[in-house]
């Protein structure tokens, strides 16, 4: 049965890019693309679904289409009065859809590491695919846990063909860049102006210095991020390589960002300085030790890739930055 791949949060970072290479490594592949806040250009192989995950019948008219393969991207954040509609029940009336379609073939959750509480929470040691779960404050990293038991119960519970790629922040274009402003363009998280405060936020904005994020003992942090480009490349091996039937993949750049390596490099190459900033956080390693020895997957994305295209990337006029959910 030739592959018809049914695409949630279409237009959003990940769906974009990965429709395009779908496009670009399997032509003429038809694709339904489930969007909810914004649409997609119309092409010929693309069918347009609008709406929300919420609404029990957007499941069934999304995959009321011949869909062979489901790749769920949709979710939410930091907003209690929708997680649970969208992101648990939703999943739920997807993969009840999914399960008795007679086109079925895999469905690929696209999670991350918040269920695993990235660096939250201490860990002995590499976070794994066999790490228990274990989320942080809030609803977001919650519905994370939520959604890596579902599917793997529906492997269970009724042989479903399910994979899971366990992805932490997913970084592209000046996204990197944005992240370690002390202005008002910060892109996510941490707040670095809130935790130094205003006179040293300025400060460092002035001199275009960097945040180096300390744990509480004052050691430089590691956290993990992927590339968008990276994470299109593993969904596209695992829609239909034979051993991501039913398996759950870390899939991260080969090491963390190191904040200290980082305020070294940036110092080397661009002659920026950097300001200490200690908090709560502590250095994780996400393995992706799996996906390259099952997938054959490698991350093209290091610290330095990751830098350099993001402060190499001119963001047009046309491409402002915008959050749609919070968090």
């Amino acid at each position: 049965m030739a592959m018809k791949i049914l695409v949630t949060g279409a237009a959003g970072k990940v769906g974009q890019a990965f429709i395009a290479g779908v496009r670009q490594s399997r032509p003429g592949t038809p694709i339904v693309a489930l969007c909810h806040n914004r649409l997609l250009p119309k092409a010929d192989d693309l069918t347009l679904v609008r709406g929300s995950l919420a609404d029990a019948a957007t499941a069934q008219a999304a995959l009321a289409q011949g869909v062979t393969h489901v790749v769920h991207l949709a979710t939410c954040k930091e907003t209690p009065d929708e997680v649970m509609d969208v992101t648990v029940k939703g999943l739920f009336r997807l993969l009840e859809a999914f399960r008795t379609s007679p086109t079925a073939q895999r469905f690929l959750l696209i999670g991350g590491d918040a269920a695993v509480g990235h660096f939250f929470h201490r860990h002995p040691g590499p976070v794994t695919e066999e790490t228990p779960h274990k989320a942080y404050p809030g609803c977001y990293a919650l519905s994370k846990v939520l959604e890596e038991v579902m599917v793997q119960q529906y492997g269970i519970q009724y042989g479903l063909d399910w994979c899971c790629l366990r992805a932490p922040w997913i970084m592209e274009k000046d996204d990197f860049r944005a992240s370690l402003s002390f202005g008002p363009d910060l892109f996510g998280g941490p707040d670095w102006r809130a935790m130094v405060g205003d006179v040293v936020a300025d400060k460092a904005m002035a001199k275009g210095a960097i945040p180096l994020l300390l744990d509480p003992e004052g050691n430089p942090v590691k956290r993990n991020f992927v590339h968008v480009q990276d994470l299109v490349a593993a969904i596209l091996i695992a829609l239909d390589h034979p051993a991501a039937r039913q398996r759950l993949y870390n899939i991260a750049m080969d090491e963390p960002v190191d904040y200290g390596a980082l305020a070294a490099y940036l110092h080397r190459t661009r002659g920026l300085g950097h300001v200490p900033v200690q908090g709560p956080y502590h250095s994780t390693w996400l393995s992706n030790t799996r996906a390259k020895a099952e997938l054959g997957w490698r991350p093209q994305y290091n610290l330095e890739k990751l830098v350099e295209s993001a402060w190499s990337h001119i963001r047009a006029a046309d491409d402002p930055r915008r959050i749609w959910y919070p968090g």
